[in-house]
């Protein structure tokens, strides 16, 4: 099976590649894609030497799958010409996230609605896919009426230039911006780019995708997206109001039997999650489980996972392993 890693020196395109030798996919060709810039050069994968190939150099070689992590615009003029030969696209760009005639898939929760007609899959926000492996569970049992999340988001997240901005800052040099401003020992309420109604894009993601995800547009979401100076991977604190009552204890068995999350919910030990802990990791760990005070049916909950690996990269190679398991590719 040959497989093509589009955008594979980027960051989430090195922890594709990391992902990828850690799990078992039935590799037989790896076909390394990257900017112009890269072609020729070599990666290493599984102890062996790859060179980087142009985009229709991979297009030609029809590999069975190709994963993209190479930014919205690649994807759109990209992907469908890998799918025209067959190819089945996992695209990890924002591109045909909302697309009505494309599957936004977390594995977990809904790999079952894809088939072989699926030629182009989309992977959600990172953001998103830990969110909803907790929502989804919950949803299931007690019925979700509105959720409230503020997230606290890793620089990487944002790429290698923004993790270059950090440890230059820290470094205490004054190095070019990829924020508006410093962000070591700073917050800054901005991920992404404002849209005309004042939220951002990445808090747009965050209140349109859960819907798709969970197949249920019954439930209301609003976000507020900040980007703060970490590394390990980003946090959200959430708010759920449900229709029906829930009980705590309950709660806790729930998400502690959900496959791919991690409950971390021991206040007496200092136990909760953090993105210190997550990195490295494909679960999704969730803690500091509590009810409301102010109103009844309302839970408050803290969620953490690595952005790279489950909010990115091991989310599609997930993705992956279920078209081969279920032989749709």
């Amino acid at each position: 099976m040959k497989v093509a890693v589009v955008g594979a020196t980027g960051m989430v395109g090195q922890v594709m590649l990391k992902v990828l030798e850690e799990r078992n996919l039935p590799i037989t060709e790896l076909i390394p894609v990257a900017s112009e810039r890269s072609v020729g050069k070599k990666i290493k994968f599984k102890d062996k030497e790859f060179t980087i190939v142009s985009m229709n150099d991979a297009i030609a070689a029809k590999p069975e799958i190709a994963i993209f992590s190479a930014g919205g615009g690649t994807s759109l003029e990209f992907a469908p010409k890998f799918a025209e030969v067959g190819t089945v696209v996992i695209d990890n760009s924002s591109a045909w996230r909302m697309d009505p005639t494309k599957k936004l898939v977390v594995p977990e929760i809904n790999a079952n609605v894809l088939t072989k007609e699926d030629k182009i899959i989309a992977n959600p926000n990172c953001s998103t896919i830990q969110l909803v492996m907790v929502l989804h569970p919950l949803n299931l049992k007690y019925d979700i009426k509105r959720v409230v999340v503020s997230t606290y988001q890793s620089v990487t997240g944002t790429g290698k230039a923004a993790v270059d901005q950090l440890n230059a800052e820290i470094a205490g040099e004054n190095p070019e911006k990829v924020y508006p401003y410093q962000i070591f020992k700073n917050a800054l309420p901005h991920c992404d780019v404002f849209a005309d109604d004042d939220y951002t894009k990445e808090e747009i993601k965050l209140m349109k995708e859960p819907k798709k995800i969970l197949g249920d547009d019954t439930f209301n979401l609003t976000a507020t997206a900040v980007r703060v100076p970490v590394q390990g991977g980003h946090s959200e604190s959430v708010n759920i109001e449900f229709e029906n009552e829930f009980d705590l204890d309950e709660v806790r068995k729930i998400l502690s039997e959900t496959p791919g999350v991690v409950l971390q919910d021991n206040v007496k030990n200092n136990e909760y999650p953090m993105p210190l802990y997550s990195e490295g990791k494909d679960d999704v760990f969730v803690g500091r489980i509590r009810r409301d005070l102010s109103q009844p049916k309302t839970l408050n909950l803290w969620i953490v996972a690595d952005n790279l690996r489950k909010g990115a990269a091991t989310n599609a190679v997930q993705i992956a392993e279920y078209l081969v398991a279920n032989n749709l590719v």
